[in-house]
């Protein structure tokens, strides 16, 4: 005989409430009732446009057909991100989803090109990875003889209706209407049901809370607490608008720094998304909105969305029995797409570690523990790029090059001037080679490399990189345009 199905009670939409809605009715939905509750008239930010590789492993996991995905989305392939301005005015640089070279078992390929470099044989750091070659030269293929990894440009709002129709297939019921009242139980208090504004009630056992950064559950309700990283971290505004397209879409993201933040591009099939990102306290919305439309290409179709969020963290993502999901359960700026990930990994822990019955302090105690782990490595590498600057043109750039920084970047910095050594620890979601093109493209450059590449004759060293960069190249002339493979890809069916 059957168990009392578990209720899940996912609290807003969004991307955020029905990427949890997807994969839980997607790989339990026999065992549970899940309700969605969420209203039309509470907007959602929907800036979260520009994703990274795991996305794909996500979209797997859950049986969604990458070619249907795409169409339903607008969607376009990214291949990394380019930074422009951060290192100095008029520097860029190129962060791959790729794998740099060749390693072997005793030092990665950056001592091997440094050495190279030193011996004026090596070529730039970048021509030596697929995809940083493919994306500057706006090429793209899917085939067995060039694995590629990447990554997508997605329509937000889009990508929220398509997850949204595969969950209600799978049962899933959504209820309309405002969240008036969140009750708890008066002993144990955890969350017993969500009250409507029309009076509706939705008991739940378990209870998610995707209502941004409100955080009408896990906050207003459970009063959690949050840690700030501004002093790390100093942007605290955004402006997004989104404008016609009058080129054909590149394969990757454009982050331009400015004297009070940066500004992104994500191309889409349809449309450019562009934004905006200042700290408030070095620059106005009106200065902010003004240099925006100054810089976009283009009708702009929609009116600027003035986005104010402090970066940091709740104290617990998982309370009593309650998940913070998505802006609820903190802020990391856009800055390494990373939003829609950072949704998918909380949905993935939560299967993981799924309560069977009651619910366990150690379960949600393993599942906290997981979660600021990922919250903290993922903000060192963002506050990298601010750290790692040449840059002094402004009172932005001068505190962020002189603010004082987590021991452990601080660490990995030091350790990759003196030893040339990037690494990536368990769990970690940015992998040996993003560390090392980013702190290469911020300008932190290691005084010497391995001794073991020193035993490599000149000769053969020239002839090993030579034959890495041959085969990019030609693996590149066998790709098609980014734009053609797209249309193709994603045409009617």
């Amino acid at each position: 005989m059957l168990e009392k199905k578990m209720k899940i009670v996912i609290a807003g939409g969004g991307t955020a409430g029905w990427i949890a809605a997807a994969a839980l009715s997607n790989q339990m939905g026999g065992i549970l009732d899940i309700t969605l509750v969420e209203s039309q008239e509470i907007g959602t930010i929907g800036v979260g446009e520009a994703t990274i590789p795991p996305m794909r492993t996500f979209h797997r996991l859950i049986g969604i057909d990458e070619q249907e995905f795409m169409r339903a989305t607008n969607a376009t392939f990214k291949l990394g991100i380019q930074f422009e301005n951060w290192k100095q005015i008029g520097e860029k640089y190129f962060h791959s989803f790729g794998i740099t070279g060749k390693q072997t078992l005793i030092t990665d390929f950056i001592h091997f090109w440094l050495r190279g470099r030193e011996l004026g044989i090596a070529s730039e750091f970048g021509d030596y990875c697929l995809e940083f070659k493919a994306a500057l030269m706006d090429r793209f293929s899917l085939t067995e003889n060039a694995k590629i990894n990447y990554a997508f440009h997605l329509d937000a709002g889009r990508y929220a209706n398509f997850l949204r129709q595969r969950a209600e297939s799978r049962g899933v019921k959504r209820v309309e209407g405002k969240i008036a009242e969140v009750q708890q139980n008066p002993n144990s208090g955890f969350i017993s049901l969500l009250k409507t504004e029309s009076g509706e009630e939705i008991p739940g056992d378990l209870f998610l809370d995707c209502t941004g950064m409100r955080g009408l559950l896990i906050e207003q309700c459970l009063k959690t607490g949050f840690e700030e990283w501004g002093h790390w971290l100093p942007c605290d505004s955004a402006i997004a608008l989104q404008t016609e397209s009058i080129a054909p879409a590149v394969p990757y993201t454009k982050s331009i720094a400015h004297h009070a933040g940066w500004r992104w591009q994500i191309p889409l099939q349809h449309r450019v998304g562009n934004g905006l990102v200042f700290s408030s306290k070095y620059m106005s919305k009106d200065e902010a909105l003004n240099m925006l439309l100054s810089s976009v290409d283009g009708k702009v179709l929609t009116e600027p969305n003035v986005i104010k969020f402090k970066t940091g963290r709740r104290k617990k993502s998982w309370n009593k029995n309650c998940i913070a999901v998505g802006l609820a359960s903190g802020f990391l700026e856009p800055l390494e797409s990373t939003s829609i990930h950072m949704i998918m990994t909380a949905i993935t822990r939560l299967l993981l570690l799924f309560p069977h019955g009651e619910i366990k302090q150690s379960t949600i105690d393993e599942y906290n523990i997981q979660a600021e782990s990922e919250y903290v490595k993922i903000r060192d590498f963002i506050i990298l790029h601010y750290k790692a600057t040449e840059r002094s043109d402004s009172l932005f750039w001068q505190y962020c090059k002189d603010m004082e920084v987590p021991d452990e970047l601080m660490h990995r910095m030091t350790l990759f001037k003196e030893a040339g050594k990037s690494f990536q620890v368990e769990g970690e979601l940015f992998r040996l080679d993003s560390w090392t093109q980013v702190m290469l493209g911020q300008g932190i450059m290691p005084s010497t490399y391995h001794p073991i590449v020193g035993l490599m004759p000149a000769p053969d060293l020239k002839r090993f990189l030579s034959n890495i960069a041959a085969d990019v190249d030609k693996n590149i002339s066998m790709m098609s345009l980014h734009q053609d493979f797209v249309t193709t890809y994603c045409g009617k069916m």
